[in-house]
């Protein structure tokens, strides 16, 4: 499913300035204030979209951007995507000197157009047109304006004044023209002004705009930029998409619309029928139902995208998937509903915003902000949660691409928000034991088992699925925090539950691990989990902090001294929390033997921006406790 945010704004005048009259674009005109810190100054923005009819629309958009060095080249290029939902009516554009002087007009030629086909698209009609003008002495300013037809008005365009870090705004503004009657809706955020609205022949117009906007730098943890910049969410009431109509007024309506563009799809082939009957007519527990027709699912299917048209929200019917063996996110969740449906037990397909960048939505805006189709199997007690687009992971597990975000419920009645379960630091859980051994020259063997739970293991899930064994051995021997090593051997082995687990086996050798000098030996026993990570202090944080993702490393480390070493100085027991975490490590010694305890919580939630300093001082205490030596003397 195509990935479409609410539209972000902030404002203007009703008439576009259009490219070739006369703006002074000199680098000397740009406040001193935009510059500083800027490695680009948006001088002009202005976007008019007219929505035409309940199914048709125009966007008019002419912007210029200042590149002042080469940090700011990647805003330069000009990209455009378009379908059969939406043509590109023109392109225009030009390269300005430092003194504003005009270098190079757009030529037809030198536009670029390619395929907008991913890798896991079987079909798409997705193209886009790239332009970049390579100009390489800075200052210099690009103008461009664009003219782009919809065939559609289910979403209004994306706009975000500031748009990057170090991205100053000038002056930009968007305006909305629709007939009189036309209702649509707004959100606003960081502006404290109503639009300025005018009435003219049967259309109304609503301008924003804003000017002036220095450049930001993004903070570690911050917010949305919906929360932090101005910004408006624009969407519908009626629209229309290829025939289809619907209303977005309030997420029951727009449900009513999902569940509208996947009625009667959900119509079984006899074999397939039978086939469910086979596998759940002899289990009475609900939940093994489900996980034998996930599992069939999986083991019968493969996720590929085709986005054609309406097909880019519509689902191929579970026919097609039956027949052909595939489908994107869509089409794979009304197959496994079709599925269960056949089985009798009830499921809802479920919108959701999926991937890292998924957490924050506006739920109180009903429109499509959502990228991504699951399922929902509700049950007496809990509620099941099936991820149908992965071969591998178990029926239950959501892993961190979909859990702790709002998703949209769809039946006949409509559509319902709710939130995706959460995994909470015990969830999280690597557990790790060592059991290593250090000669007098400093080389270390060691006998690695982990256990990687939830969240922790789902990028190792992916890996050791989706990837040759010589390929995950390359990965192990370059990704290892340590200086130099090699893998004798490796292995995993997978618990699949509605709480997984991955348990890795590593058998590795560390030449020169410690460092030896003269009768002493300085050893980190912290081998495997240790923390790099060091936040540059700012008195200046403007922002909140915030923290989604929470988890619990526990180690233990035996490591066998050499013979006629005993232990000389050692670290005390380190014990530290804050509101960002929690840490403890103790070393002991036993016969020849070091004992290395370490804990490490990470907590989630959302703190001021006055506490940064204390995050700062949390980070840089675990960074010394997890990188401080231990030091061995040899026995006279």
């Amino acid at each position: 499913m195509r990935k479409i945010n609410c539209l972000l704004v902030t404002l203007l005048s009703s008439v576009l300035v259009r490219a070739g009259d006369k703006i002074d674009f000199n680098v000397s005109s740009i406040p001193a204030s935009l510059q500083t810190n800027a490695d680009v100054v948006l001088r002009i923005d202005e976007t008019r979209f007219e929505i035409t009819a309940v199914g048709r629309a125009r966007e008019y958009h002419h912007y210029a951007l200042t590149i002042l060095n080469e940090r700011g080249d990647k805003h330069a290029r000009l990209v455009l995507d378009y379908d059969k939902l939406h043509e590109i009516e023109s392109i225009s554009g030009t390269l300005y000197d430092a003194t504003g002087k005009k270098i190079k007009s757009l030529k037809k030629q030198d536009i670029s157009d390619y395929s907008g086909t991913g890798d896991e698209s079987l079909i798409s009609d997705d193209r886009v047109k790239v332009h970049s003008f390579y100009y390489k002495v800075y200052p210099y300013t690009i103008e461009y304006e664009t003219e782009v037809k919809y065939y559609y008005t289910m979403f209004f365009p994306g706009w975000v004044p500031l748009e990057d870090e170090h991205y100053a705004v000038q002056n930009s503004k968007i305006t909305v023209v629709c007939p009189t009657d036309y209702k649509f809706r707004y959100k606003v955020f960081n502006y404290s002004k109503e639009p300025v609205v005018q009435t003219d022949k049967g259309t109304t117009s609503y301008t924003w705009e804003v000017s002036n906007l220095p450049a930001m730098e993004n903070e570690f943890g911050a917010p949305s930029r919906y929360e932090i910049t101005p910004t408006v969410c624009l969407g519908p009431d009626q629209f229309e998409v290829e025939g289809y109509s619907g209303n977005m007024k309030t997420w029951q309506d727009f449900g009513k619309f999902v569940y509208a563009l996947k009625a009667g799809k959900d119509q079984l082939p006899e074999p397939i029928r039978q086939k469910v009957h086979q596998l759940t007519d002899g289990v009475s527990e609900p939940r093994e139902k489900i996980r034998l027709l996930y599992e069939f699912m999986q083991q019968n299917t493969h996720y590929i995208s085709v986005q054609l048209g309406i097909g880019g929200w519509q689902p191929f019917d579970a026919k097609y998937v039956a027949e052909k063996k595939y489908g994107d996110c869509k089409a794979l969740s009304n197959y496994m509903y079709s599925l269960l449906k056949e089985a009798g037990v009830k499921s809802y397909y479920t919108l959701i915003k999926a991937g890292q960048n998924g957490h924050y939505m506006v739920d109180d805006f009903p429109s499509s902000q959502f990228n991504h189709v699951i399922l929902c199997v509700p049950q007496p007690k809990d509620t099941v949660w099936l991820e149908c687009t992965s071969q591998t992971i178990p029926a239950g597990y959501l892993s961190g691409f979909t859990s702790d975000r709002w998703a949209l419920l769809v039946d006949e009645d409509g559509g319902k928000l709710v939130r995706t379960p959460k995994y909470y630091r015990r969830d999280n859980l690597q557990s790790r034991r060592i059991e290593a051994s250090l000669d007098p020259e400093g080389n270390l063997s060691a006998m690695i088992r982990t256990q990687y739970r939830a969240e922790q293991m789902d990028e190792l899930e992916s890996m050791i699925n989706q990837l040759s064994k010589d390929k995950v051995m390359n990965i192990l021997k370059s990704e290892l925090d340590l200086p130099t090593y090699d893998i004798n051997k490796f292995d995993y082995r997978e618990e699949k539950s509605a709480m997984p687990s991955i348990y890795e086996t590593l058998d590795l050798v560390a030449p020169n691990y410690a460092q030896v000098s003269g009768k002493r030996i300085f050893i980190n026993p912290n081998i495997m989990s240790r923390s790099r990570r060091r936040l540059h202090p700012d008195e200046n944080r403007k922002y909140d902090i915030i923290g989604y993702y929470e988890y619990q490393d526990v180690d233990t480390t035996e490591i066998k001294i050499p013979a006629g070493y005993q232990l000389e100085a050692v670290t005390p027991k380190t014990s530290f929390e804050s509101p960002f975490g929690l840490y403890t490590s103790t070393i002991k010694v036993e016969g020849d033997k070091i004992l290395y305890l370490r804990q490490m919580d990470r907590y989630s939630g959302r703190w001021p921006a006055s506490s940064y300093s204390e995050m700062v001082k949390f980070y840089e205490q675990l960074y010394k406790a997890d990188n401080s030596r231990i030091v061995l003397v040899k026995k006279e």
